[in-house]
Order: structure tokens, then C-alpha cells, then sequence
């Protein structure tokens, strides 16, 4: 008879939120920048949700973070937010979804990658992922698409290795706990964003097209508040594996919708890239791994 644990009611649904909702916020930031200035619209977004998040969290008893904390939220927020989700949107003002979602599917690929100088061993199984993973992205770099935008793609692939070097950072800075964390991380980096939205001299649009609002709205309540919630579920109540599957998942997932919904065309190097890219992240994500910590770091 087995003696297995049962497993827990909302894992399934929460599986099912943070693939579809995370696999869908690429074609919405794509929507979103035909309207909106990339860093305004990500800046406004995170102000808004890490406001939402700590006055929730605060209703609910949990302490105001330390000014310590917002010391060390800083560097990761901007790593995470600014740096990560910042140059996603840019690029997305000229790169299709699906190609976004399939570079910014690397992530814990340069998470294993940039491990070692943040004293973390890369073993034999990782070192066959970042062969496969990196040769997805070679494939993908032959596409139309990549060449014809080369600054795009530049902007693009520094998404990534930020998200990486955030969450590596996060996990050894004495950030707050739990929700709390991801509240910090959006406040400080969304804030250092308005910042750069100034500096670049981003205009707000008199009359945006509705779709872009209606985008902006779906991100900041869904692809922020419920898939993030839905995550620190996962987190608590599933194995690690399972709750880090959404970055295999994704990919797959926004490129489908990119073609089927945004009219987006997918050559074959897209789907060769996924492939490779969905093999090498699985090799890397299905590893014994410690436990995890809940940080910011997908709060796409």
C-alpha cells in the first residue's frame, strides 16, 4: 500500500494558473508597447502591485520590512525588474513574443551557468544542459527575426542573465520573508524604472489604445498578484520540480499563443529552439535541489 502523501487540492489549479497566466504575459507585454512606453508601462505595473502586495500583507499582520531590507531589495529589484523585465518590454516593441519567450526561457541555464562565481558547482548534467540550451539559442540566432532587429536582440538577451544573477543574488542577501520579499523587490526596482523612464525621456501617451490598458491591467493583476500568489502556493505545497516546471512550460506555451492569438509567425528555428531549450531546462530543473526560497525572480 502506498504511503505517499496526497496531494494538496490547489496544486493543480495553481499548475494550471502559473502556466497559462505566465505563458501569456509575453504576447500581452507585446500588446501593451504598442500603446505604452515599455519602461512606464512595467514601472507603473510593479509600483502598483508591490503597493497592492504590502498593503495586503500588512492588513494581515506581517511586519513593516527594515530599512535593511529595502537596502539589499535594491540590487535584486533592479536585477529582477529593470534590467529583466525592463528589456523584455523594449524588446518587444520590435520582436515577436514567441522569440522573447524563448530567449527569456534560458533563465536557469545562466542560473547554472553563472553558479560557479557565486561558489555553486556545475555538474556534468548541468554542463550537457547549457550545451543543448545554448545551442536552442544558436538555432533561434539563425532566424530572420533576431538578425533583422540586432539591437533587439541585445536588449533582449541581457533579460535573462539579470533574472539569473537576481536570483542568485537573492538567495544570499537578508531579504524579508516570503511575500514580503517579492513586495520589496517589485517597490524598489519598479521605482528605479520611473526612474530610467524619465531619464529616457518617455512620454506619457495622451490617448492610449485601449487593448494596451486592458494589457497593462491583465499583467499587473494577473501576471504579477495571481500567478505570483499561485507560485508561493506551489512553493509551499508541491516538490520543487514541480513548482519550477512553469519555466519549461512557458516557452512552449507563449510561442502557441503568439501564432494562435497574436498572428505571429513561428519559423521552424523557433520550434528546433524550444525543443532544445525545453530539454536542457528540464535537466537543469529536475536535479536534487534544496529548498527553495520565494523571491520575485518570475514575477514576469
Amino acid at each position: 500500500m502506498s504511503t505517499a502523501a496526497p496531494t494538496p487540492r490547489f496544486v493543480i489549479p495553481a499548475l494550471a494558473a502559473v502556466y497559462l497566466i505566465w505563458g501569456s504575459t509575453y504576447l500581452a507585454m507585446r500588446v501593451a508597447v504598442e500603446g505604452l512606453p515599455p519602461f512606464m508601462m512595467a514601472s507603473t505595473r510593479f509600483i502598483l502591485t508591490g503597493v497592492v502586495l504590502l498593503a495586503f500583507l500588512r492588513a494581515r499582520g506581517a511586519p513593516w520590512p527594515t530599512r535593511r531590507e529595502w537596502l539589499y531589495a535594491t540590487p535584486v529589484g533592479v536585477l529582477m525588474f529593470v534590467l529583466g523585465n525592463g528589456t523584455v518590454a523594449v524588446a518587444e516593441k520590435h520582436l515577436s513574443s514567441g522569440v522573447a519567450a524563448v530567449v527569456c526561457g534560458t533563465m536557469p541555464l545562466w542560473v547554472a551557468a553563472l553558479g560557479r562565481f557565486f561558489g555553486e558547482k556545475t555538474s556534468l548534467r548541468e554542463w550537457l544542459a547549457l550545451v543543448l540550451g545554448f545551442g536552442g539559442v544558436a538555432v533561434l540566432s539563425f532566424g530572420g527575426e533576431l538578425k533583422a532587429e540586432p539591437f533587439s536582440a541585445v536588449i533582449l538577451f541581457i533579460a535573462p542573465v539579470s533574472w539569473a544573477l537576481g536570483s542568485l543574488l537573492a538567495r544570499r542577501l537578508p531579504l524579508a520573508k516570503g511575500l514580503m520579499s517579492a513586495a520589496t523587490q517589485m517597490l524598489t526596482g519598479g521605482l528605479v524604472m520611473s526612474l530610467v523612464s524619465v531619464v529616457a525621456r518617455e512620454e506619457v501617451p495622451v490617448n492610449p489604445p485601449l487593448r494596451s490598458v486592458l494589457a497593462w491591467v491583465y499583467l499587473a493583476i494577473f501576471g504579477s498578484l495571481v500567478a505570483y500568489s499561485a507560485y508561493t502556493y506551489l512553493l509551499a505545497n508541491a516538490r520543487p520540480s514541480v513548482a519550477t516546471s512553469y519555466a519549461y512550460v512557458n516557452p512552449a506555451i507563449a510561442v502557441a499563443m503568439g501564432v494562435g492569438m497574436g498572428g505571429e509567425h513561428a519559423g521552424p528555428e523557433i520550434f528546433i529552439a524550444v525543443a532544445l531549450i525545453i530539454a536542457a531546462t528540464v535537466l537543469v530543473i529536475r536535479k536534487p535541489a534544496p529548498k527553495l526560497e520565494t523571491t520575485a525572480e518570475s514575477a514576469a
